[in-house]
């Protein structure tokens, strides 16, 4: 557990990071990355354990190459929270390109789910996304387990105008938001066990999934919009990409919605394997009799 001076040490070390020039930020997360590759680790274990699952006709020289570029950017990811939860709106605006089928202006916007998917730029992709909106959003984030560090991530994440409101939380609070009109972001792609959840392929492997996001599609009649976040090469930033509502969906089949997210997250896990969140052990729950991969 750190302890309250440790994190304001952190805290600190952030603020510095986010007013220097962004590429050397970026370059040193880079580094620190590449230095933590270099040492045996549980994360690093699981990054090649989950590649090897959804990629087994890959050479091991390729899964070597994507490990190491996937750990980089992860490490990366966490050095750049100083940007994108202290840098300014003005060095924000400079730093991600915003590519939308989804005019985030309309007035007339309908009761909307954005659904963000584990890539290392959703940090910047859900900060971005809630500036773009130019109105008060909901969300929703997966509780920390040091307190001082969740009060610090949810003050920074919610200061363009978002409510906080945990995973935890009755999903009551999310139908309201949408009562209200509020867009409400939520992430649905990771292993959260059980409950709400179902078990369809993701790369051929029975994965746990989220059933969460159909049915409050349905009960708050909303429209459900992905977006991820791209990180750009050379350090030039981020690309938030919103894409168009899907259609029919919910279907009123819980399987069939569950399997569709998982094959839109294929899809573009395939363009950049190595920016999809492969330090998560997404195959940890397992149906019954199984044994883990972990």
């Amino acid at each position: 557990m750190l302890s309250r001076i440790d994190v304001a040490l952190a805290i600190a070390f952030l603020k510095f990071l986010a007013v220097i020039p962004y590429g050397i930020t970026a370059r040193f997360g880079d580094g620190l990355g590449w230095l933590f590759y270099q040492i045996p680790s549980r994360r690093k274990r699981i990054v090649h354990t989950n590649l090897k699952l959804c990629f087994p006709e890959w050479s091991d020289e390729k899964r070597e190459n994507i490990a190491q570029k996937h750990f980089r950017h992860a490490i990366r990811s966490y050095v750049e929270r100083s940007v994108q939860w202290f840098g300014s709106a003005k060095k924000l605006d400079k730093l991600i390109e915003l590519d939308s089928a989804v005019d985030l202006t309309d007035p007339d916007l309908p009761p909307t789910l954005f659904l963000g998917f584990h890539f290392v730029g959703i940090e910047a992709g859900s900060i971005f996304l809630n500036y773009s909106l130019h109105r008060q959003c909901g969300s929703l984030y997966q509780p920390f387990s040091n307190p001082q560090v969740e009060e610090l991530a949810k003050a920074q994440r919610a200061r363009f105008g978002v409510d906080m409101a945990s995973r935890a939380d009755n999903a009551r609070i999310v139908l309201r938001w949408l009562r209200d009109r509020k867009p409400v972001m939520l992430g649905a792609d990771m292993d959260y066990g059980m409950r709400n959840s179902t078990f369809v392929p993701f790369f051929g492997i029975q994965t746990c999934t989220l059933t969460a996001v159909g049915r409050l599609a349905k009960t708050g009649k909303a429209q459900v919009v992905p977006f991820i976040g791209e990180v750009l090469p050379n350090y030039k930033g981020y690309r938030l990409m919103i894409y168009e509502p899907w259609q029919n969906y919910p279907s009123g089949d819980d399987d069939a919605d569950a399997r569709r997210m998982n094959e839109f997250l294929e899809e573009h896990i395939l363009e950049m394997p190595e920016q999809y969140y492969w330090v998560h052990k997404r195959f940890k729950t397992r149906p019954e009799g199984e044994t883990s991969f972990y």
